[in-house]
């Protein structure tokens, strides 16, 4: 692993809790996540495809790094900003580490692909070879496979004073060709050749021996490139691949119609800057050279790598191989025991009763049938909801079509500046449209990032509001590998505020009150400050103070500061921070009451929930935000309490506590900013190994029994309280 540089810390109780040391740089926090990312690749206890899986993530993550806080970087230098944040470095500081950080990190991620996962795989009977090591079959497939299929799409790029270097998109992987000097035409000295992404990057061809052997499209077209440069002999064919800036810029205040707009900026962010070159290792110096001139770079953005680049496009191969010891043991989600035999009316659950489910150990499928139920009930009057990240071919788009077609009243608020998903919100956006949906953008300058869907109901006792809240995206794919939680209400003041949320995001009517819900940006960060100085007031009159916080990230300095004052009050604090931590614990007379950990293992950690000792009333909240600037400035948030007591108990104990307990998947901040991994008996955990993810799959599967898991051994992080309902077999909704 490697380590952040060592931080001079204080020895006695601190006054100036601004002091720089006391905070982690925000972009070296993010990196230290995905080399823990990257461990998981690193591991020879993970199966070997899942280990591919690790690596993949781990490029992917790097893609939008570099597009977007590494291209922010570059612009403030650029722009000669000067800005810092609370732990003072300078954007030219923040560049020269993250370099190292990186180049390091893909250092290890490449030899453990090269060095490990590929022969592993290779062992198993999955070969990745080259057109060199292609028998004489497989050599005859290429060739017709190259004639038929390849070269009728490639397009052959000559570069001379004519023809300058191409503007090649955002991470398009390219072959560049180098002629030979004393060529005809000599002053031609490169070409380049875009690999087409609309052909499959994995090539299987015949294998005699009966195993699956691939090779790569660039290495095919490599094989046969003097093909499409007659005449040219060529001296060497390499291939590489530019990462660009691919934030938005948009002016709202100007934008006549969002949507236009939006899908304007979209197609034009190909063009932005490139910020980092990955090329291949063997590549002559000479044409490396060339490429940093022509896409305007330096040497630190060059990352010359031993192996295929674009690591991802290599995940076909974890739904094309089945053997089972390559991948985790299957795990299917299961249907929550609070929601009967599968067969009674949804709506009258949720009236009787508030439902928690915890993904993806418990099915997504009800979140979808809640809303497929209400698109077709008669009953039904209205729905809204809010849509950051549905996913492809989405079940719960097509409900609100069917709703609107049945004459429902239908509002989806689409977010369009949703990262990464600008493109199929836009898609969607205009299919809801042409259904019939009310579609709105949300508030100027804001993203809507709240889990919120709102059915009215026409009831004998009159109009009733049924909500749906959760911490992750209306998106049942993600669902499968995100670990949320969704919480169903009929409880009159949860569906006043979710009335109230719509009105703002549609109307821009603000309520005077919440009943029940915190919101971003109206008062969310004072009302979690809030909470955090009233444990601390508790524990310095009582000496007992107690607060669990779960989230993605943890980064706002005012946040942090009344973290801070709380261990100092005599605050026990325990932060599961899956990504970024920008709090440094540990340190004496500042955050010595403070742990975080973090937590990566098959499932992507992404609930957001928080814990209040509050005297003795053990207040618990769940949430769509993470404690993060722009989570409390610049989008519409929300938060909402668990009223329930066993659902607040179910959470307490069987979420937190376990999560608190894990010795296998968890790692643990350290004062200088590193993290190290814990194990059975360290930090306080149990002796046995405890894996929490693994504990909740067990949980689920042992649903069909009357079965509770009970506190992990040795641990007393909250009370025990009464048994929950046993738990009797269901069948599938």
């Amino acid at each position: 692993m490697v380590s952040a540089a060592v931080v001079a810390l204080p020895q006695s109780p601190v006054q100036n809790l601004n002091d720089a040391r006391f905070f982690i740089n925000r972009e070296l926090s993010w990196l230290a996540f995905n080399e823990r990312v990257l461990e998981e690749g690193l591991d020879p206890g993970v199966p070997a495809l899942e280990r591919l899986k690790f690596l993949a993530i781990t490029s992917s993550n790097l893609d939008e790094f570099f597009m977007i806080r590494v291209a922010g970087l570059k612009q403030q230098l650029s722009g000669h900003v000067e800005e810092s944040g609370p732990d003072a470095m300078s954007p030219g500081e923040q560049l020269a580490a993250v370099s190292q950080r990186c180049h390091e990190m893909v250092g290890r991620e490449y030899r453990a692909l090269l060095g490990d996962v590929l022969p592993n795989l290779d062992r198993a009977g999955v070969r990745l070879i080259s057109p060199a090591q292609l028998s004489p079959e497989g050599d005859h497939f290429v060739a017709d496979y190259f004639a038929r299929d390849v070269f009728p799409v490639l397009t052959p790029i000559a570069l001379d004073p004519g023809h300058p270097f191409p503007h090649l998109r955002n991470k398009t992987l390219n072959l560049a060709v180098r002629f030979q000097p004393s060529a005809p035409g000599a002053r031609l000295r490169y070409g380049v050749v875009p690999v087409p992404s609309v052909l499959p990057r994995l090539v299987e061809v015949p294998d005699s021996g009966g195993r699956r052997t691939y090779v790569l499209l660039e290495d095919v077209i490599g094989r046969y490139v003097a093909q499409l440069f007659p005449g040219m002999p060529i001296e060497g064919c390499w291939a590489f691949r530019v990462t660009r800036n691919w934030d938005l810029t948009i002016d709202e205040e100007e934008a006549e119609d969002l949507l236009v707009t939006i899908e304007r900026e979209v197609r034009r962010r190909d063009r932005g800057s490139a910020v980092r070159l990955e090329i291949a290792a063997h590549a002559e110096q000479h044409l490396e050279d060339y490429l940093v001139r022509a896409l305007k770079l330096g040497p630190s953005d060059v990352y010359s790598l031993n192996g295929p680049l674009n690591i991802p496009d290599l995940l076909p191969l974890l739904l094309r191989i089945e053997q089972k010891d390559l991948h985790d043991e299957p795990f299917t989600p299961v249907i929550s025991p609070s929601l009967g035999d599968g067969e009674r009316d949804l709506f009258r659950l949720i009236r009787e009763k508030d439902v928690l489910l915890h993904h993806p150990y418990e099915s997504f499928d009800p979140v979808v049938s809640f809303i497929e139920g209400a698109a077709e009930d008669p009953a039904v009057l209205a729905i809204k909801i809010t849509l950051y990240r549905t996913g492809k071919d989405s079940p719960i788009v097509r409900a609100l079509q069917r709703a609107a077609e049945n004459g429902k009243q239908v509002t989806a608020l689409v977010e369009l500046k949703a990262r990464m998903d600008e493109e199929a919100n836009i898609l969607w956006a205009r299919a809801l449209e042409q259904s019939g949906v009310h579609v709105v953008y949300g508030l100027i300058g804001y993203k809507t990032h709240c889990k919120v869907a709102l059915v009215v109901r026409r009831e004998a006792g009159g109009l009733k509001r049924y909500v749906h809240l959760g911490t992750g995206n209306y998106n049942p794919f993600t669902a499968r590998i995100y670990s949320d939680l969704s919480l169903f209400t009929a409880k009159d003041d949860f569906g006043a505020d979710a009335t109230s949320i719509f009105n703002l995001l549609t109307g821009y009517s603000r309520p005077t009150q919440w009943r029940k819900f915190k919101v971003a940006p109206l008062g969310l960060k004072a009302g979690i400050i809030e909470m955090i100085d009233r444990e601390a007031d508790t524990a310095r009159q009582s000496g007992k103070g107690r607060i669990v916080a779960k989230m993605n990230s943890l980064a706002d300095s005012e946040v942090i500061k009344a973290l801070y004052r709380a261990s100092q009050a005599g605050v026990q604090i325990d932060l599961i921070v899956r990504g970024i931590c920008c709090l440094r614990p540990g340190v004496p007379g500042v955050s010595e009451r403070i742990r975080v950990v973090s937590i990566v293992d098959r499932y992507l950690e992404h609930t957001r929930i928080w814990f209040f000792e509050a005297g003795g009333k053990k207040e618990l909240w769940l949430s769509s935000a993470d404690w993060m600037p722009r989570n409390f400035i610049r989008r519409v948030e929300t938060a909402f309490p668990i009223e329930d007591p066993a659902l607040k108990d179910r959470i307490t104990e069987e979420i937190l506590t376990t999560q608190l307990a894990d010795n296998a998947k968890a790692r643990i901040l350290m004062p200088d900013g590193h993290y190290e991994r814990v194990s059975p008996g360290s930090y306080g955990t149990p002796a046995t190994p405890v894996r929490s993810q693994e504990r909740f799959m067990a949980l689920a599967r042992r649903a069909s029994v009357a079965f509770e898991q009970p506190p992990v051994a040795g641990q007393e992080i909250f009370p025990s309280t009464e048994r929950r309902p046993q738990r009797r077999r269901r069948k599938r909704l």
